[in-house]
């Protein structure tokens, strides 16, 4: 059985100052319903992503502030980061750890700039919201094997798409030098690129 994660609540003081927030963010509002005066619910969601995240009035225990190591994934960090500056939410300096897994809590092991080889998963940055709930963005451009169905990778927005024909042209190019000739069949060789790109499968030689 499929068990997709479909939403994130995040614990707020000020209902409508985190609206704002992430609205000005360019997340989608989905909704804000508040069926009586003791409990509002507000959905946004990030640009392309399959979840939502939720806050508001009564619908979560937790203290504001406390939701940490939230994780979006982009495929270009330093252009997130100029989004991000554009939108008002001040994130870090790009940065990636100096273990090389993922990244330690807080700002421990924090090194200036992203992976010296801009390989997939190894570089972040961090930001917050106006109660401190604590976001981290992770650049990945090519998915380890087994994380996606080839028979069903998909692209969430045209700029996911974009970005993705952006590669595959790079790459291509490569590959004609190599071959020394011009490939015909460059469409078949995109697609082939762009789906074991998401899947993590072996890439078109």
């Amino acid at each position: 059985m499929d068990m997709k994660l479909e939403v994130v609540v995040v614990p707020v003081s000020d209902v409508d100052r985190a609206k704002d927030f992430y609205t000005a963010l360019g997340w989608r509002l989905d909704a804000d319903i508040a069926p009586d005066a003791g409990f509002r619910v507000v959905q946004v969601t990030p640009p392309g992503s399959p979840a939502s995240v939720i806050f508001g009035t009564s619908v979560t225990d937790q203290a504001p502030g406390s939701a940490q190591g939230l994780h979006l994934v982009v495929d270009d960090i330093e252009a997130a980061r100029d989004e991000l500056t554009r939108r008002g939410a001040d994130p870090s300096e790009v940065f990636h750890d100096a273990g090389g897994v993922f990244h330690h809590a807080g700002g421990d092991a924090r090194v200036p700039g992203p992976d010296p080889e801009r390989g997939s998963y190894g570089s972040f940055l961090s930001f917050t919201d106006p109660d401190g709930n604590g976001w981290l963005m992770q650049e990945i451009t090519t998915r380890l094997p087994g994380r996606l169905d080839p028979a069903t990778t998909a692209f969430a927005s045209a700029e996911d798409l974009a970005s993705a024909l952006r590669r595959a042209a790079a790459a291509h190019g490569e590959h004609e030098a190599r071959i020394g000739a011009e490939d015909p069949d460059w469409p078949d060789w995109y697609a082939r690129h762009m789906v074991s790109e998401q899947a993590g499968t072996e890439p078109p030689s």
